[in-house]
């Protein structure tokens, strides 16, 4: 992986935020040319202003429904690869702003593809949508990837529309020898270092711990898969090399999930969180009227069997590498948390080497 992405040109969208930081710094320690392209941060704190990620690549501070920046940014930067991450991505917010998270969501990504596709050194292109695309019946069994997209709030109905809208794209222009190859990547609950946004279990958990305050958590009996941060990405680094160099034949939907004994209960996830971090205390706040999915799984035998990706880290794993680095962060002011990051991605390496 190292020597593939060693000297590649990288378009990266949303790197100022959670997954795209690390995803960024991922790539910059491979020896990649990343230029990221993104909204500037909107978490105090923020990954991307503490770690100085903006030192590690080239930045553009823009919005991606700006189609003829997109265009001039991505012509000037030739990228062989872009990987999306921008969105809206938060349920809550989808509520209150259900016209950004459509307007960022759908015609944001079109927005990208369209640079892309006008832009004649792009290879590859990663599109990073969310396990809340399918419709979902609360069953207890994974969903495929051929499962039917659907969604009962404005977030996850945006996302099956990125979807369905990216299998047109892919057969309305893509199937001609010259043009790049797209495939869709859907990733469970992520989390790690570096989380600062609202209405997210982990990041709650641990601002609460650090004010004192006990962990209100909604909804204690959801079921969601868990995975490190660095799950995921490193199946989008996976299928982006795959894309680029067997090109049309992974332009597909890929499902990056934990192993099935990593789907937990929400109240679960925040008890060890509280307790890894060594204070703070959980409460089950009041059910609000905002609905929420009970329970949700992927299957991810697609990943395993056809890129031979799978999961690194147990759920507990994930969730003690993500408290050692909130723990880094808060209780040792002179610690360098560019290189405590870059640690756990190094380490992360060698166990992804050794299975």
């Amino acid at each position: 992986m190292r020597n593939f992405y060693n000297g590649k040109k990288v378009f990266v969208t949303g790197h100022t935020g959670f997954k795209g930081g690390w995803l960024t710094l991922w790539l910059k320690s491979m020896g990649a040319e990343v230029l990221g392209y993104s909204l500037e941060p909107n978490t105090e704190p923020s990954m991307f202003e503490e770690l100085s990620i903006y030192s590690h690549c080239r930045n553009e501070f823009a919005n991606i429904l700006d189609l003829k920046k997109l265009i001039d940014i991505m012509k000037h930067f030739k990228p062989d690869m872009v990987f999306h991450l921008a969105a809206q991505p938060l349920v809550r917010r989808s509520y209150s702003e259900p016209i950004l998270t459509y307007q960022t969501n759908v015609i944001g990504t079109l927005n990208v593809l369209e640079a892309a596709r006008k832009c004649e050194s792009v290879k590859a292109f990663v599109n990073v949508t969310t396990d809340k695309c399918y419709e979902n019946k609360e069953v207890e069994t994974g969903y495929k990837e051929d499962d039917a997209m659907g969604g009962y709030d404005m977030y996850s109905s945006s996302k099956a529309c990125v979807e369905i809208m990216s299998s047109s794209y892919r057969r309305s222009f893509l199937q001609e020898d010259g043009t790049f190859a797209m495939a869709t990547a859907r990733a469970g609950n992520v989390i790690g270092g570096g989380d600062w946004a609202a209405d997210r279990l982990v990041p709650d958990c641990v601002r609460s711990a650090n004010q004192g305050l006990p962990v209100e958590i909604r909804n204690p009996v959801s079921v969601r898969p868990w995975q490190h941060v660095l799950e995921p990405l490193s199946g989008y680094l996976l299928l982006g090399k795959k894309l680029f160099e067997e090109g049309k034949t992974y332009a597909e939907g890929f499902n990056f999930g934990p192993n099935e004994d990593s789907v937990l209960r929400v109240a679960e996830v925040a008890q060890k969180v509280v307790e890894y971090y060594g204070q703070g205390e959980v409460i089950v706040h009041r059910k609000d009227n905002l609905h929420e999915a009970g329970l949700l799984m992927l299957n991810i035998e697609k990943a395993q069997n056809v890129l031979g990706w799978k999961p690194v880290y147990t759920a507990d794993e994930a969730i003690i590498k993500t408290v050692e680095w909130y723990k880094e962060f808060y209780n040792d002011k002179d610690s360098d948390m560019y290189d405590f990051t870059m640690a756990q991605i190094s380490e992360y390496e060698e166990k992804k080497n050794l299975q």
